[in-house]
């Protein structure tokens, strides 16, 4: 395989979004911003983030090459013509890759750390990749944990001994991914479908997944007022998580009123808008100076 293959195999985009959690986690509990600290920190998740993701593409492989939106992913397309590659040599770069990233929050930081991102890599390597994603529709449920590992590392990297509100912004992030990736699924229920994984809008239809992203949508909002009612957060953080919560929600209920594909994009492509737009509420209300109300 090429470099750029490689490359494709670590899932880049999913480890920027891991490296910016984690770096949000950090700025929840930080007094100061240490540019060093956060661009190590961003650094050591990405290479954790693309640890489980290299297993990740080589565990599915199989599934891959049944869904029309993977089956153009490196093991696929490379084993489809014959390119000969070598499933040991993809495993020792992942290996390498975890092994760099715990290394580094180790070195750097603390083992507090280092322990979080390795059970985030862990979660969705081998908890979700081998043991749930082909055998139950609370796949990505529970495979959620993973980013919320992530802000409990960065908020780790400040201070290990302040968990409370990391682990309220850690139940945050586990209830955004059903909202984000079931979504997803009604978008791409057809070859989930024809690949045999069991995600909910395969098993119950569009509609009652719609219901249930709803439901748990709601619980995702309420849980990001937490950090404001109990006074962690100020009104800043408040009044934008609000804002933000109540026109995600509205996306959410539309999808009720019109299960689709159509809606569900737009609740997939919202969800995105929501995180990004509650984590800088996180920083905003606790880096800029004080607002008089």
């Amino acid at each position: 395989m090429t470099w750029r293959s490689y490359l494709e195999l670590c899932k880049l985009r999913i480890g920027f979004m891991i490296a910016v959690t984690a770096m949000v986690g950090y700025a929840a509990v930080a007094d100061d911003l240490n540019v060093v600290h956060l661009l190590t920190l961003a650094l050591a998740m990405l290479l954790g983030s693309a640890s489980s993701s290299v297993f990740n593409h080589f565990y599915d492989r199989d599934l891959d090459g049944l869904m029309q939106r993977t089956a153009k992913r490196p093991l696929v397309a490379g084993s489809a013509s014959g390119g000969g590659i070598d499933p040991r040599r993809v495993l020792w770069f992942a290996a390498a890759l975890l092994v760099a990233g715990c290394g580094l929050a180790l070195a750097t930081f603390n083992w507090a750390v280092a322990l979080h991102l390795f059970l985030g890599a862990f979660v969705y390597g081998i908890v979700y990749t081998v043991w749930l994603k082909r055998r139950t529709w609370l796949n990505i449920v529970i495979g959620g944990a993973a980013g919320s590992f992530a802000i409990m590392a960065g908020a780790a990297a400040v201070d290990p001994g302040q968990w409370l509100l990391p682990t309220i912004m850690a139940v945050f992030l586990f209830l955004w991914t059903p909202s984000h990736f079931w979504a997803l699924a009604i978008m791409l229920r057809d070859d989930y479908a024809k690949a045999g994984v069991p995600m909910l809008p395969v098993l119950v239809g569009d509609a009652r997944t719609a219901k249930a992203i709803f439901i748990n949508t709601v619980l995702l909002v309420a849980s990001s007022l937490l950090p404001w009612t109990m006074g962690y957060l100020g009104n800043v953080y408040g009044v934008i998580a609000t804002a933000f919560g109540i026109h995600f929600l509205y996306k959410n209920w539309k999808l009720v009123r019109a299960p689709g594909k159509p809606m569900a994009k737009k609740v997939f492509f919202g969800s995105m808008s929501y995180l990004a737009g509650v984590f800088l509420a996180v920083v905003l209300d606790k880096h800029l100076p004080p607002l008089p109300f």
